[in-house]
C-alpha cells in the first residue's frame, strides 16, 4: 500500500484531531521504505526529577509515532487505537536533547498494524528507548 499522508497531512491532523498534543510532537519525515520520524519537543513539562525526559513522555512518543506510520498507509482514521504496547527503556536520555523516534510498520491488515520504534536523544546513535505496539484498526 501507497502513502495516504506525508508529514504536512499528518501534522495538520494531529493538530485538528489531537491540539492537546500537536505542539509537542512533530512529524518530520514520512517515507515508503523507511516509515516515520517524529520528534518530541523536549520542555520542562516532560521532564521528571534529575532532569530526565519522563518515561510517559517517551511513551507517548513511540505510540503517537506508531499511530503516523499507520495513518501514513492508511489515511485519516482517528479511532485506531492502541491494543498492545511493550517498552524498553535502555538509557537515560541527554538533558536538554529533543527525542526522536524512528519508526516502521511491521505488519498492516484489515484490522490489527504492527509497528516497532526506537527513541534516540537527538544527535546520539545509541537508542535510550524500543517499543513495539499493535492497533485495532476500525472496520471502514
Amino acid at each position: 500500500m501507497g502513502l495516504q499522508m506525508d508529514a504536512e497531512g499528518l501534522n495538520a491532523f494531529l493538530a485538528a484531531e489531537f491540539p492537546q498534543v500537536a505542539g509537542d510532537f512533530t512529524v518530520e519525515e514520512v517515507s515508503a521504505e523507511r516509515g516515520v520520524r517524529m520528534r518530541l519537543n523536549v520542555t520542562d513539562a516532560h521532564l521528571r526529577p534529575g532532569g530526565t525526559v519522563s518515561g510517559p513522555a517517551m511513551f507517548a512518543l513511540a505510540d503517537l509515532a506508531i499511530y503516523c506510520v499507520i495513518l501514513s498507509r492508511i489515511g485519516p482514521v482517528a479511532l485506531a487505537v492502541t491494543t498492545n504496547a511493550s517498552f524498553d527503556f535502555m538509557r537515560k536520555p541527554a538533558a536538554g536533547q529533543d527525542l526522536l523516534a524512528e519508526c516502521r510498520l511491521l505488519k498492516l491488515g484489515r484490522t490489527l498494524a504492527v509497528g516497532d520504534v526506537l527513541i534516540y536523544s537527538e544527535g546520539i546513535s545509541d537508542p535510550v528507548a524500543r517499543s513495539a505496539m499493535t492497533y485495532a484498526i476500525p472496520p471502514r
